[in-house]
């Protein structure tokens, strides 16, 4: 890779491929590599544009008849409670999310494999070996970090860590301007905890101690049930035409 490659990065068109979201719909995507000295800074530069991060790949929905796929981000140092989301907050409070460097485990890999065939199981993930899964995790040339949520146990008062069967994870950007929820998974089997939502809020708090304005969730998609949850975060920005409009 060039010194060249890194300072203008190349963008390239991906063929049209079935919609995961909306039937009866072609998606296209752009995208370009996330690589070398340069690639945090980049990563930031296309965040903020309305780009996603998938290893060392940064993308975006170029669909040719079709503007569905939204940008969003919540508005950390201004959001507001709910009475629900202040009730997931509190039956969570028994776990602790404990940040790490990015690197797979076995115990990563059986909780990601459960959660997608529980969750996503006409999806393409759904074939990821582990050695695919080390990839998505440690193949970054960002600031990343893996956050593991276990439950409080005796010494987690003087560790500051949970203890346990590992419980969610998010894989997780840290931006110039917040925090990028590149994925997540959970023990689908504990449903009464609504632990998505929990490590969204999670991840609002981060935000909120480290100053930072914004997380990231990627795309919302108006008229898709597996995106409607988005919106309960408010106040939020979507990018649209003009650039960031707030949501409130």
């Amino acid at each position: 890779m060039t010194r060249q490659a890194y300072d203008n990065p190349q963008f390239y068109l991906t063929a049209p491929t079935d919609c995961p979201y909306l039937p009866d719909r072609k998606e296209r995507k752009v995208f370009t590599h996330l690589v070398g000295p340069n690639a945090p800074a980049l990563n930031d530069v296309l965040t903020q544009g309305g780009f996603r991060r998938s290893q060392n790949i940064a993308y975006r929905p170029a669909c040719e008849d079709c503007r569905a796929c939204v940008s969003i981000r919540v508005c950390a140092q201004e959001f507001k409670w709910t009475k629900s989301l202040k009730r997931v907050w509190k039956d969570n409070q028994d776990l602790i999310g404990t940040e790490l460097p990015p690197g797979p485990s076995t115990e990563q890999y059986d909780l990601f494999h459960e959660y997608l065939n529980a969750r996503h199981t006409n999806g393409g993930m759904t074939e990821m070996s582990p050695g695919d899964y080390s990839m998505m995790v440690e193949d970054t040339h960002v600031d990343t970090a893996i956050i593991e949520y276990r439950q409080r146990g005796p010494n987690s008062f003087l560790s500051g860590e949970g203890e346990g069967p590992l419980i969610g994870v998010a894989l997780t950007d840290r931006l110039c301007d917040g925090l990028s929820m590149v994925y997540s998974f959970f023990d689908h089997s504990q449903t009464s905890r609504s632990l998505g939502t929990f490590m969204i809020l999670d991840h609002i708090a981060r935000a909120q101690h480290l100053g930072l304005p914004y997380v990231y969730l990627g795309y919302w998609v108006e008229g898709s049930p597996k995106m409607a949850y988005k919106e309960r975060f408010k106040p939020q920005e979507h990018l649209g035409a003009q650039g960031w409009e707030r949501q409130d």
